[in-house]
Parts: C-alpha cells; sequence; structure tokens
C-alpha cells in the first residue's frame, strides 16, 4: 500500500492546513481547514477531488473552513465523538482506539485532551504522519484553555510511544518562539542547541520548520521530556512527579 501524499497549506498568520491524498483510491483528506477558499485551490491544482475532512478539535482556525468545504465537495466531516456539538458538519465521530479508512489508508485515533476537553489525533502508522492539531508542536504544546497538565502530559505520552521517525504536522508555525523558550529550561542540551541553529536557518530562508519527528521531539521538546532530570533540576523540581514538572515547563512557557 503506498504512503499518503501529504501537502502543507499555509494559511493566516502561522496556520498549517494539510491536503492527504490516497493515489490508490484516489480519495483527499482535509486536516483542520481554517477556511475554504485556500484549500479548495490547492485541492484543484493538484487535481485532487476532496472526500474527507478530518477535525482534531473544535476551534475556528481548525474547522472554519468545514461548512463552504463541504458544500463545495459533498465530503465526509470526521470529529471527535467527545466533542461533537462543537465540530460544523460532523458526519462521523470517533474516539480513543478507533480507526477510520480514508480510502485505503488508516488512521488510528488518540483522544488527547488537555487544549482542549474533545481533542484528539489521527495516526497513520503506514505513512509515519501523525496529524496532531494543537496538542504538539515542534519544540512545543498547546495551552491549557480546557485540560489539566495531568491530561496534557497523558496525552503527550501516547506519542512518545509512537515510532521515532513518525512525522509530526502540527497545526503552526510557532517553532522559532517554542526554541528561544526551550533553551531556558534545558540549557544543557546539545542536541537541542543544534536543532535551534537549523530552525533560525528554515526561518530567514523562509522554509517551514515543519513537520518534524517524534524522534526530534523525544530529544529536544521540553514538553515530552518533563521526566529528564534535567529539566526537573533546572525549574529547580528535581525528584518531582513528571506532571508537576509538566505544570511548572507549561506555567513557564504561558509567561515567557
Amino acid at each position: 500500500m503506498a504512503a499518503l501524499e501529504i501537502h502543507q497549506i499555509p494559511v493566516w498568520d502561522d496556520n498549517y492546513v494539510y491536503l492527504a491524498h490516497d493515489a490508490a483510491s484516489a480519495s483527499t483528506a482535509v486536516i483542520d481547514p481554517a477556511e475554504a477558499e485556500t484549500v479548495l485551490k490547492a485541492a484543484e491544482a493538484r487535481g485532487w477531488n476532496i472526500t474527507h475532512i478530518l477535525n482534531t478539535h473544535h476551534h475556528p482556525d481548525h474547522v472554519g473552513g468545514n461548512l463552504e468545504i463541504k458544500q463545495a465537495t459533498g465530503c465526509t466531516i470526521v470529529g471527535a465523538r467527545s466533542d461533537a456539538g462543537r465540530i460544523p458538519g460532523i458526519d462521523v465521530q470517533v474516539g480513543e482506539g478507533d480507526t477510520y479508512e480514508m480510502g485505503s489508508a488508516t488512521a488510528k485515533v488518540f483522544d488527547v485532551p488537555g487544549h482542549t476537553s474533545g481533542h484528539i489525533a489521527y495516526w497513520f502508522e503506514e505513512s509515519d504522519a501523525l496529524f496532531c492539531g494543537d496538542t504538539l508542536f515542534a519544540l512545543g504544546c498547546g495551552r491549557l484553555f480546557e485540560g489539566t497538565a495531568e491530561q496534557m502530559w497523558r496525552s503527550l505520552d501516547k506519542f512518545r510511544a509512537l515510532p521515532g521517525t513518525t512525522r509530526v504536522y502540527c497545526a503552526h508555525e510557532y517553532t522559532q518562539a517554542n526554541a528561544r523558550f526551550a533553551v531556558t529550561v534545558d540549557p544543557e542540551n546539545a542536541t537541542l542547541a543544534v536543532r535551534v541553529g537549523e530552525i533560525d536557518r528554515l526561518r530567514a530562508e523562509g522554509r517551514p520548520t515543519v513537520p518534524s519527528t517524534i524522534a526530534e521531539e523525544l530529544a529536544t521538546n521540553p514538553f515530552m521530556r518533563a521526566d529528564d532530570d534535567g529539566i526537573a533540576a533546572t525549574v529547580g523540581l528535581a525528584g518531582a512527579d513528571p506532571v508537576a514538572i509538566f505544570a511548572e515547563v507549561r506555567g513557564r512557557k504561558d509567561r515567557f
């Protein structure tokens, strides 16, 4: 089975929308359409017919294009069972442990609350692709608007168990700002220092820093490393539970 062909669409100031195309079935999913016009034009330019929308959560910059794209294409909208009331036009409700067939491609669904109470993610194992919305960012994670630090740490822990080659298709270009914060809580991490330099180079060239990989995040993302002794010591919580360390790191990023 061929891997999905994934096209990244930058919209607005820092959002990314994705088209995931399964050539075997001629199916194409839009992941988190902030708006419709740019997405429809991108699909048309590639000769791809949009058959699905996969939403990770209900925020307007992730579902704003749902109804217009559905009206234009007749696509099926997939979203969280636990948050169905806030997903415009939802047709199919999914949650933890479910799989969803998008043409010949299969996504495993994770419940990943924290940023919102009903956030989900889609992992296409055969394509090494994770669509994680605003739960995990390159060198960051989402703010805790509706969930707790414990929920978010448990959500990130699900991603920590994925293969290191998994590409992280997050929904925002926040990496450079996240990098400036990451070095304040993980100052001795030589791998992080190298990554920061690469991020600065990419952004200076106007290039995206997304996707990253799970391996990169495990090595350098402080929110994925709340069980690291060095980070714990830096934030004054040596020996503490990872949830407490995560909460401290998240609080510092909120104030950064």
